[in-house]
């Protein structure tokens, strides 16, 4: 098969669709791949790398997408749209429950659209998703406590504080991945960390992970009104397959909060939990809201490439091979590729996505 693997041209972002190593494996497996001169180069990989590899390198975006399948990191932006064909397979982050104009577009196009993050296991596991999602709960605390500072217009706290002065409070809306790692760095750093979720299951197994370091509550209204007004800092964090999330946080909640306060939302790729949150990029990341900074970059992981771009192809390769060596039949071998779908013959046919545009297109 032949493979293109595009430039990504969303702001800032670095990371790219196959790494060298992936594009050797693909070779080796009789696959030819084409990547756009200096798609790899954020991440930390030269077109000699590429070319290495057995990789062919093109002058030009429309060489890396005129192939049987594209594989990408970031959905396709308006520019891109003259590229999305119906005899093509797009393999990349799509999350279209929030951007109608790329539904639409990829319903226009009969392009066949998997989406990495409704790629799911029988046991419910999004394995696509979960690396970055460790990346993102990560640097969501890390962005955070960055924002903070003073001198970045934030409240001057210390998340860990000093001894004689309490240290910040962490609040973490949703106990899955994201949830999970932005406690573990918030908690690393000493805050005072309060993770809110409505799956007791799933706050028993915090509780065996964190123990009495985190402070577990189930999710209501009173509770996360309460803790939100003395928070420091805010992390959205949650996950609803294919759909946008509930919003947790209204407009009025998020003025009584402390000014210089932090809310950084990684749900925002889906929606965003929090009334007041609007996708922003790494260029201008921030902005403010009744005085409270608000931090919702989509694209979270293109802050870190290098690691953000081997470990999402640590995932993704065997699906990716799969897709190569089958084709479209792949998509009756594993069920769970097939969640994937998103758009198909002109039809949006994953439920979750359904749902959210009815027949609207």
């Amino acid at each position: 098969m032949e493979i293109g693997v595009p430039k990504e041209i969303k702001d800032r972002e670095f990371r790219v669709g196959l790494s060298p190593q992936s594009v050797r494996v693909l070779h080796e497996r009789g696959h030819q791949v084409f990547v756009e001169t200096g798609a790899g180069l954020g991440s930390g990989f030269t077109d000699e790398d590429y070319l290495k590899a057995g990789g062919e390198v093109v002058s030009s975006p429309v060489a890396a997408w005129d192939r049987e399948m594209v594989v990408k990191v970031k959905e396709p932006l308006p520019d891109e749209y003259r590229f999305l064909t119906s005899d093509r397979i797009l393999f990349t982050y799509l999350h279209l429950a929030a951007d109608r104009s790329l539904t639409e577009a990829l319903v226009k196009s009969g392009t066949l659209a998997i989406a990495y993050e409704t790629v799911r296991l029988p046991n419910g596991r999004l394995p696509l998703l979960t690396p970055m999602s460790i990346i993102a709960g990560r640097l969501s605390v890390q962005f955070g406590a960055r924002f903070l500072e003073r001198q970045q217009g934030g409240r001057g706290v210390l998340l860990g504080g000093v001894p004689g002065v309490p240290p910040g409070n962490a609040v973490v809306l949703g106990g899955g991945i994201v949830g999970t790692e932005a406690a573990r760095m918030a908690v690393g750093l000493g805050a005072r960390v309060q993770i809110f979720d409505i799956d007791l299951d799933r706050l028993s197994y915090l509780e065996t992970l964190f123990g009495s370091r985190v402070e577990l509550l189930y999710s209501n209204s009173a509770q996360i009104e309460a803790a939100v007004r003395q928070a420091d800092l805010v992390i959205g964090a949650v996950l609803v397959l294919g759909r946008k999330p509930p919003v947790l946080v209204s407009r009025e909640l998020v003025s009584q909060m402390h000014p210089g306060s932090v809310i950084v939302d990684v749900a925002v790729d889906q929606g965003g939990c929090i009334e007041t949150v609007r996708p922003t990029s790494h260029t201008q990341p921030i902005y403010e809201v009744d005085g409270v900074l608000h931090y919702a970059v989509p694209n979270m992981p293109g802050a870190v490439p290098w690691t953000a771009t081997q470990a999402l192809n640590n995932s993704t390769l065997p699906y990716v091979l799969k897709l190569a060596d089958w084709g479209t039949e792949a998509l009756d071998r594993d069920s769970a590729l097939a969640q994937g779908v998103n758009v198909k013959h002109h039809k949006i046919v994953h439920p979750a996505v359904r749902e959210v545009f009815g027949d609207e297109i």
